[in-house]
């Protein structure tokens, strides 16, 4: 079996997208049972909010759909973080821009767009919802939930060993 799998998902700030992919993710993880296989965290490439709760919004949204973001802390990425997770997932451009401007030349996990790994997204970058209405944020996470899917998906097969056509390993 492999090592676990490591995912770190990225926005600006780590209070409103990457909790919230945090949250969706880790609770496809669990309802899987693949916590022992894969680790999920959140940073934000600037450090405005290290240490802060999600934004109250995301947390609303997320609870709405049985998901809970009270426990998790901004943090910001660090050149460690390079040498730990598998994936680091960027919410937008301009987050993956900055990521890689960061990574040493010898990382070799994925570091990508979220949303690339949901061909029916249509779109690429996950909006930022911090200065919009409600109807935003839930925007948002449904569109977190189905790449997120598509993520685990992905991972179960690459990594995991699963045969997706057979629901097994």
């Amino acid at each position: 079996m492999a090592e676990k799998v490591k995912v770190l998902f990225v926005c600006l700030g780590n209070i409103c997208r990457s909790p919230t992919a945090h949250g969706v993710f880790a609770g496809l993880v669990k309802s899987q049972g693949l916590e022992k296989q894969i680790l999920v965290n959140s940073a934000g490439t600037s450090g405005w909010h290290i240490g802060q709760r999600p934004d109250a919004r995301s947390v609303a949204a997320a609870r709405e759909r049985g998901i809970d973001l009270s426990r998790l802390r901004g943090s910001q990425v660090k050149l460690k973080d390079f040498q730990v997770y598998d994936y680091i997932l960027a919410m937008d451009k301009k987050n993956l821009a900055d990521l890689k401007a960061l990574a040493p030349d010898d990382f070799d996990g994925c570091l990508e767009l979220l949303l690339n790994f949901d061909p029916l997204a249509g779109l690429n970058e996950v909006p930022d919802p911090y200065y919009g209405a409600r109807d935003g944020f839930e925007r948002v996470i449904a569109m977190i939930e189905s790449a997120s899917s598509a993520l685990l998906e992905h991972i179960q097969t690459r990594d995991l060993g699963y045969d997706q056509s057979q629901g097994s390993r």
